[in-house]
């Protein structure tokens, strides 16, 4: 039985003229060696006016910019797996580090946080415990610090270390304290 003949493959033919322009437009991207003889344009044609270097250089690949990471509270935590975010809650962690934030002003406490966040995931730990008081006042508001530090969690360059935060068992300070997961390095 004979073997059903295969189609043909049509090759694009290109013109004379546009390999020629091709070729100049490749010849125009390169500088000759110095010191070294460059043989004369053999085809009679003269080269085409060189072009702008902006237009002429290739474009650049543009990467999409960075999607913002999702913002955490104590109840959501989109970086974590339930049984995580469970023994979290349940005061199951094993806390590498602690800072306690009693007593500094807000401005203080700040740069206290950042710094111990930075120094923590740096140092490669994972869990840590952050005290900001229970702040419970006569008239049922709450401290400044207990109210801030999970804002301050959120906002760079913290919230790209932090995986998830969750108020701490009573035993560690209950609403007072945040256990805070960092990244791994």
């Amino acid at each position: 039985m004979p073997k059903p003949s295969k189609p043909k493959k049509k090759k694009k033919k290109e013109t004379p003229e546009e390999d020629l322009d091709l070729w100049r437009q490749v010849a125009q991207t390169v500088e000759p060696l110095k010191s070294r003889d460059v043989p004369p344009d053999q085809t009679g044609v003269k080269p085409p006016p060189k072009k702008s270097p902006a237009i002429a250089a290739p474009r650049k690949r543009q990467a999409p910019p960075p999607r913002p990471l999702p913002e955490l509270t104590h109840a959501d935590q989109p970086g974590l797996d339930k049984s995580t975010a469970k023994r979290m809650r349940r005061g199951q962690v094993q806390i590498e580090g602690r800072i306690d934030l009693h007593g500094l002003t807000q401005a203080e406490a700040h740069r206290a946080l950042d710094a111990f966040l930075d120094a923590s995931w740096r140092a490669g730990k994972r869990e840590v415990l952050v005290i900001t008081g229970k702040g419970t006042r006569a008239d049922g508001s709450i401290g400044v610090l207990r109210q801030e530090v999970p804002r301050w969690l959120n906002e760079q360059p913290n919230r790209a270390k932090i995986v998830a935060f969750s108020h701490a068992a009573p035993k560690d300070g209950g609403e007072g304290a945040l256990y805070v997961r960092l990244k791994k390095r």
